[in-house]
């Protein structure tokens, strides 16, 4: 069974991070090999949680695991809380990084065009030297702005983000995708994916729905990084983690559902394993 190494914080109520991550992940049929950077009561968005730092502990850990001679296929980070979990989480990379697997970093640092509360302007340089280390890199529309040093806060074009993708890839990843980008039109919202390797991006497009829940960014990327081993071409691995995404909030949105709870994953995970009913994966190509 192949593994998974999960870099993340666990909290203890709503779906986030790990739990978001150790489902899916399961369901996909992998086994996944926790390395938690916090342990927090519920996540970071409920008011008043309460968090254990393990960044003293995080190294005594990957010390152990050296000493098992362990050997992962995949390599995914999340949220890091200070830039010494960075540096610590770098050096793990170098350690456990060889030909026969790679690293996805999900380069947690804010949403909405403002940085998370507990992030500083240096952790941004700490995640693009992590996203130089990394084979696939998956920001939100804004995180792609801070990682690029654009304003976060200004409205762009598709051509612009397709453009940023591009540019990202410069840091050093094969694939850059970028979620939360500009659809076609206001009814709907756009998932990019650039390929280095052959200069393709590609993208999928759903539907608008008025709502947001926590821990969809990290529900995403851990399809992404199960797909991706499974052997999956960037633009399916692209599509199944949008309509898993898509299904799910559509699932959530129509209960008296306390937004903060996440997504109720629950219901669809069904949908990691059962064929795509369509392909909605689309070629794009602009101007120079």
């Amino acid at each position: 069974m192949k593994k998974i190494a999960a870099i993340h914080d666990l909290s203890g109520y709503g779906r986030a991070s790990l739990t978001v991550a150790i489902p899916i992940l399961t369901h996909m049929g992998y086994q996944v090999c926790p390395l938690p950077t916090a342990i927090l009561s519920a996540h970071s968005e409920y008011k008043d949680f309460r968090s254990l730092d393990l960044t003293d502990y995080m190294e005594t850990f990957i010390e152990h695991w050296k000493e098992l001679n362990l050997h992962f296929d995949a390599i995914y980070t999340g949220y890091l809380a200070s830039v010494k979990q960075m540096g610590i989480v770098s050096d793990f990379f170098d350690y456990f990084k060889d030909n026969n697997n790679f690293i996805l970093v999900d380069p947690v640092l804010g949403d909405h065009g403002t940085l998370y509360s507990s992030m500083t302007p240096d952790m941004i340089e700490g995640m693009r030297q992590l996203c130089s280390k990394a084979k696939v890199i998956t920001p939100n529309l804004t995180e792609a702005a801070f990682l690029l040093g654009r304003n976060p806060r200004k409205e762009i074009s598709v051509e612009e983000a397709v453009k940023w993708c591009n540019q990202l890839s410069e840091l050093g990843p094969e694939h850059v995708i970028i979620t939360s980008a500009p659809g076609s039109n206001t009814c709907n919202v756009a998932t990019l994916a650039y390929n280095k390797l052959d200069g393709r991006t590609w993208r999928v497009l759903c539907d608008y729905v008025p709502a947001s829940y926590p821990g969809t960014g990290d529900a995403f990327a851990s399809v992404i990084t199960g797909c991706m081993l499974n052997g999956d071409s960037l633009p399916e691995a692209l599509d199944r983690a949008v309509h898993f995404i898509n299904m799910g909030i559509k699932s959530t949105f129509g209960y008296n559902h306390n937004p903060l709870d996440g997504m109720n994953q629950e219901k669809v995970l069904h949908y990691l394993n059962e064929p795509l009913p369509y392909y909605k994966y689309e070629l794009v190509t602009i101007e120079n």
